[in-house]
């Protein structure tokens, strides 16, 4: 459907958003940048935000994006003026398991082979800036490490948008002199670097030079840190990412305008699209719909603690969604082959994890609104299952036919949620105040959305706790790392788990994108590749890619 659909014109589309031709920069006639300049353009008052989240996912994921892009083609069925604010895809997950992330069906962003690949530059922009910074330090230290750094206390790693696990442990410096100070290091992958979510939480040129100052790379022998300012790399990152902050715009399928810019990762960073492409959304229409990764307990935390909070955001609504396939697993069945099956019976096992995401959804204020992505395997027994579970919690609920028929099977949804978004009538409240000591706010989500009986910390995260508060950053967010499979930390936990404690492994200090982060669990930032990867099914054939969506 991405390959066949026919697109309207970029310009017509920005046209269409009240967006100048002066503020748009073409890269061909479907895809353009948009300069920060136009949101303070606009005349409009701002639209209203709606996130769109999930209950605890299998490893397949349960269709946000789709469920985005369906319900903001739903919008425009009803006449609303819609506008999409969604992740860029990286290049990991794209030739690894999951292929590319564009949507699907009749819901899909569209060049969508040019969103899944180099599309405007912005990874490969972001990867350059991470590594020249690596490359500077690297450099300081042969050229006689004036600013006595501890070649044991390196934090700086380099990146790489693909999945490659030889890569994640690594030394450099070897064959002499003249290569370079031997250590030990190693590569994370593009979406995990911390330059990467300082632009994606940075308003504007100068808020990204602060942030970018900030970044901390190693520390000295005297435990101080030093940052990219110290080695004077502020200016150089500011080149490489002078265009990268700009957002992009495309379209769905149906001609529904998206701005589709940055994607930290959900585990290791706050897992949301940037904040001048959302703003700029805000400032051009009256709905914009847009997703934060993983479950709940991750993106949507996260979301609504860090990046609302950063923003000055205020959601109108969220949306919920939730999968016969996925409640089937928290329900026990663990087979993938089995998801197909009808099962109600499982289906009604597994609809704790629903109950607790809503419950969670209750801490901030909101209401979610369930979606229920309809897959062509689920039987109307499955469906009104939820349909009656969520009537007895008293969240609405809608089912989303999104990806076999477009924008006319996100009509329910998006009746339902502006039906919805007006009943909220007081702004958004965050978990935790910011001026709490740092174990007050790991604790308060660990207990509070997770639902964990206790936490306990390591000796390196008590010690890394102590660090980051004597440096001054204890008034920072918290930005919580562990599986996405479970509520708690560990993956194997599934449905709604009760009783379980969860340990603090080690504790990192994002300064630049504005955040600490406590590591719960082993969170692999570099991926590797699968049995058989999608890599081995993609092709170019006849002038088309085959195979990309997986």
């Amino acid at each position: 459907m991405a390959q066949t659909g026919k697109t309207r014109p970029i310009s017509e589309v920005a046209r269409d958003l009240g967006i100048a031709a002066e503020h748009l920069i073409p890269y061909g006639t479907d895809k353009a940048k948009v300069r920060l300049e136009a949101r303070a353009a606009s005349r409009r008052p701002p639209g209203r935000l709606v996130l769109v989240t999930a209950i605890t996912p299998t490893t397949a994921g349960e269709g946000k994006t789709t469920v985005s892009i369906g319900l903001a083609q739903g919008l425009a069925k009803l006449g609303e003026r819609a506008c999409l604010a969604l992740r860029e895809p990286s290049l990991g997950p794209t030739f690894g398991m999951k292929g590319g992330a564009t949507g699907g069906g009749k819901s899909v962003l569209v060049p969508a082979e040019d969103i899944n690949l180099h599309f405007t530059g912005d990874f490969h922009a972001i990867t350059s800036a991470n590594n020249l910074l690596a490359a500077m330090l690297d450099n300081h230290l042969q050229q006689g490490n004036a600013l006595g750094i501890d070649v044991r206390r390196v934090l700086w790693r380099r990146v790489l948008d693909l999945n490659d696990r030889a890569l994640r442990h690594v030394v450099i410096g070897l064959g002499g002199a003249l290569e370079g100070v031997p250590r030990e290091t190693g590569f994370d992958i593009t979406p995990a670097s911390e330059v990467l979510a300082a632009l994606c939480l940075s308003e504007d040129y100068d808020d990204l030079r602060r942030r970018l100052a900030r970044l901390i790379v190693a520390l000295d022998r005297d435990g101080k840190p030093t940052t990219a300012a110290d080695l004077k790399a502020v200016g150089a990152l500011m080149v490489l990412l002078k265009d990268a902050l700009h957002p992009n715009l495309v379209q769905t399928v149906e001609g529904v305008p998206a701005f589709v810019h940055g994607g930290p990762f959900a585990n290791i960073a706050h897992g949301c699209n940037s904040l001048a492409a959302t703003t700029m959304a805000l400032a051009h229409a009256d709905w914009v719909v847009t997703e934060a990764g993983f479950g709940a307990d991750l993106g949507a935390e996260k979301f609504l603690d860090i990046k609302c909070r950063v923003g000055g955001l205020d959601p109108a609504a969220m949306v919920l969604v939730a999968t016969v396939r996925a409640l089937k697993l928290h329900g026990g069945v663990r087979e993938k082959e089995k998801y197909g099956v009808p099962d109600p019976a499982a289906v009604e096992r597994g609809l704790p994890n629903l109950r607790k995401h809503v419950e969670n959804a209750a801490l901030f204020g909101l209401v979610p609104v369930v979606a229920i992505n309809r897959f062509a395997t689920d039987s109307a027994e499955e469906i009104e299952v939820v349909r009656r579970a969520c009537a007895e919690m008293g969240a609405p609920c809608a089912v989303a036919d999104i990806f076999a028929a477009g924008g006319e099977g996100g009509r329910e949804l998006a009746a339902t949620l502006i039906e919805q978004a007006p009943k909220k009538t007081a702004p958004y409240r965050p978990l935790y105040e910011l001026d709490r000591p740092l174990k007050e706010k790991i604790e308060t989500i660990a207990t509070r959305i997770y639902g964990a009986r206790s936490v306990s910390y390591a000796k390196a995260a008590t010690r890394d706790l102590a660090l980051v508060e004597k440096l001054g950053y204890g008034g920072l967010p918290v930005c919580m790392a562990k599986t996405q499979y479970s509520l708690s930390d560990d993956a194997q936990l599934v449905g709604r788990p009760e009783g379980f404690d969860v340990t603090v492994r080690s504790v990192v200090l994002a300064a630049g994108a504005g955040f600490v982060v406590p590591l719960l669990g082993e969170i692999i930032r570099m991926p590797g590749l699968p049995l058989v990867p999608q890599a081995e099914k993609m092709d170019w054939v006849d002038g088309r890619v085959v195979n990309m969506l997986g």
